[in-house]
């Protein structure tokens, strides 16, 4: 018996749930690093690292080529997040899930063809009101024109001639290029258009069907992993969907703020159709890096023959101190705690996206780099890239 007890005096303490996981996985790291003779782990990191640059290499220039459909899905994947509540509040009403979706669908579509409507008709009545304000108009050009010609003059009296102009004398050959027309500018830009459209045309289909088959599409998404990593994909893609919400959420309420404020100071310079300009020119407030230049836009335009420069000073201040409370105060309010980017990972964010799909790359590139940064997070090789994209 004293064997015994002298054994049982030796044996090692239970281990804690966790601690026994751990150790598991201490084991099988370093199980997994002795398969790997030392002379060769630098080649096969080597092989990794290569691996992970064609992969990121294979990714870039399938959004490239690809960018419509992949667009197309993007924009119908957040339509599918913004109708998501209305489809669940027609749930709690015992209303089946795919006749929820396509009434929301619908009602969005509904919703969308009233203000295109009303937008039409409040262009239309500005355009008719133009001409009434010609003269002002005329007379803000002449003034740009004479300030350019003079400009112009300086200019010539300064420098001195080039090559071309120094060719171009009396005697010499001018060639004239003739310029194309409307007719074959519309022709010629008739193929893009028409495919733009058609892919378009998807956006609402798409939507309808990830509204009903959300479920099955989440489900069947982790199912595409493997048994070890499919809680991962699960705590991941339920982290980008709160993300996207959040977003959405997000700039609907600041570009709302926005547009009232505006509406607010546009009605007291007596802007005509001031509350379509306000609203207009709040949401356009919301367009990363563009936005302050485009709002800026509707409102001086609205304002010809009806403000002074005076006028123009409060509209371009009132755009600035908008667009710049919501970049340093409601943006971080809103939406700091979701997204955790840092300012230099937005900017270069802004930067690839833009470059890679133009005007939509720079209106989708806050919610994409925020994803990948939620995707770096939970994979463990990638962590270090996404502590680099986070504040």
């Amino acid at each position: 018996m004293n064997w015994q007890q002298d054994m049982a005096s030796k044996a090692p303490l239970e281990p804690e749930p966790g601690e026994t996981r751990r150790s598991t996985d201490n084991l099988q790291e370093v199980a997994g690093a002795a398969r790997v003779p030392p002379p060769l782990r630098p080649r096969v990191e080597a092989v990794a690292a290569a691996q992970m640059i064609l992969a990121i290499v294979a990714i870039i220039t399938v959004c490239y080529f690809a960018k419509l459909p992949i667009i197309v899905v993007l924009v119908s994947a957040l339509l599918a997040f913004v109708l998501a509540p209305l489809v669940d509040i027609l749930g709690m009403v015992k209303v089946p899930r795919a006749p929820a979706a396509a009434i929301s669908v619908l009602l969005f579509l509904t919703i969308l063809v009233g203000i295109a409507d009303v937008s039409y008709n409040r262009a239309i009545s500005f355009v008719h009101d133009l001409p009434r304000y010609s003269g002002r108009i005329r007379e803000v050009v002449g003034q740009l024109r004479r300030h350019a010609q003079e400009i112009q003059k300086t200019t010539e009296t300064v420098l001195p001639p080039s090559e071309e102009e120094t060719e171009r004398l009396p005697g010499s050959t001018v060639t004239v290029q003739q310029q194309m027309s409307w007719s074959q500018v519309l022709s010629s830009s008739l193929g893009p258009v028409t495919e733009v459209l058609l892919m378009a045309s998807f956006i609402p289909f798409l939507a309808f069907f990830m509204l009903s088959w959300q479920d099955h599409v989440r489900s069947a998404t982790v199912m595409l992993f493997r048994m070890e990593n499919r809680h991962t994909a699960y705590v991941t893609l339920g982290l980008i969907s709160s993300m996207i919400r959040s977003f959405i959420v997000g700039n609907l309420l600041v570009g709302l703020f926005i547009s009232a404020a505006s509406t607010a100071v546009f009605g007291f310079l007596h802007l005509p159709y001031f509350y379509f300009i306000g609203f207009m020119s709040g949401f356009l407030s919301l367009i990363p890096y563009l936005g302050v230049v485009l709002a800026a836009i509707p409102p001086i335009i609205g304002g010809v023959g009806q403000i002074h420069s005076s006028g123009v000073i409060v509209i371009l201040l009132t755009v600035l101190g908008l667009h710049l409370m919501a970049l340093n105060v409601l943006y971080p309010k809103f939406l700091g705690s979701r997204l955790q980017l840092n300012p230099l990972a937005v900017t270069v964010g802004l930067l690839f996206w833009g470059w890679l799909w133009g005007a939509m790359g720079l209106l989708l590139a806050i919610p994409l780099t925020a994803a990948a940064k939620i995707i770096f997070d939970h994979i463990e090789p990638l962590r270090g890239y996404g502590a680099w994209l986070g504040e």
